[in-house]
């Protein structure tokens, strides 16, 4: 017999073990051939060694869920002990990969269904759209997949790119040089890189530019060659800012656009260059578009309910 101690540092125990240690039980169910004793942030398990590590691979995805969503629902408790592993399918029997490793060794991978067909259609599609709510992983999924590119040495740079709407086209007003003024645009965009690529590292990646961040405003006039690009909140881009972008497209280029259509903040005279593009563009070969809805979504349970609240009352307005 062997035992196995895990200690969860930073994180409440009751976001493991559940309100009334009601996942701790379901834990306990699910091995039943070890003895699991829990003592605040410490879990200790005795058993076989065989059952030990997957118990360990378990909980260890349970952290690593909870350090990128912040949260560890009933669903994603019961995907992740009851269904989830490296060998496990995700959606209609298919197997995720691991996209990635990140800092400190983070497995990075896809964890829903349509994240896991982002995955597929990028390999297969130069022009890939991701429209759904937020909370649903496809801006995340589209940096995980630009870094990949960028490891494998698929691509030379990675472009990220934002409509600065509330500051309009003109961004001289804000203080700063053009990174001060665009950043606050582009927190979730770094947010993500953080998690893949050491601090030091993507410092020297961007002053050197293979990671560059460029407002959509500012894109005009380039061509983006063996460079993975990615335009997101696409939704609050223009007629003519979004044709300028797809127009952009280069030999050796792979651009995703991710975004919103139920959060539109263009002033009401102007219409969204991403509606338009889907009106027109999908079915064209060479381009895909994958729709996420509230079951792709990560975050507290509640935030499905909203977002099914608000996509009914868009529903009901274009209607």
């Amino acid at each position: 017999m062997s035992e196995r101690i895990i200690y969860f540092d930073g994180i409440d125990p009751v976001d493991i073990y559940g309100v009334n240690n009601a996942k701790l039980e379901r834990l306990k169910n699910f091995f039943s051939k070890l003895k699991i004793v829990a003592r605040g942030n410490e879990l200790k398990a005795i058993g076989e060694e065989s059952e030990l590590e997957l118990f360990g691979r378990k909980i260890q995805m349970l952290i690593d869920h909870f350090h990128q969503y912040n949260i560890i629902t009933n669903n994603d408790f019961e995907r992740i002990i009851l269904v989830e592993d490296s060998d496990a399918p995700v959606g209609n029997g298919k197997r995720e990969e691991p996209l990635l490793f990140g800092n400190n060794g983070k497995l990075i991978r896809a964890r829903t269904p349509n994240q896991l067909k982002m995955v597929e259609d990028s390999q297969k599609n130069d022009l890939l759209f991701a429209i759904g709510p937020a909370g649903t992983g496809k801006t995340y999924t589209a940096i995980a997949l630009a870094v990949r590119a960028l490891k494998n040495r698929e691509v030379k740079k990675i472009v990220l790119s934002r409509p600065a709407v509330e500051a309009g086209e003109n961004l001289g007003f804000l203080p700063g040089d053009l990174k001060e003024k665009i950043d606050p645009y582009l927190i979730p965009l770094y947010d993500a890189l953080d998690d893949m690529i050491p601090s030091k590292k993507l410092k020297d990646m961007m002053e050197e530019g293979i990671i560059q961040i460029a407002p959509l405003a500012f894109m005009r006039g380039r061509t983006l060659e063996n460079a993975f690009v990615i335009l997101d909140e696409a939704q609050n881009a223009t007629l003519n800012q979004f044709k300028m972008f797809v127009t952009r497209m280069g030999m050796n280029a792979k651009f995703i656009v991710t975004g919103d259509i139920t959060q539109i903040d263009l002033p009401k005279k102007s219409q969204s260059g991403l509606l338009q593009a889907l009106t027109i563009l999908e079915g064209i070969k060479g381009i895909s578009v994958i729709r996420f809805n509230e079951q792709d979504i990560v975050r507290h349970p509640l935030v499905k309910k909203i977002v099914a609240a608000y996509d009914k009352l868009y529903k009901d307005k274009v209607e």
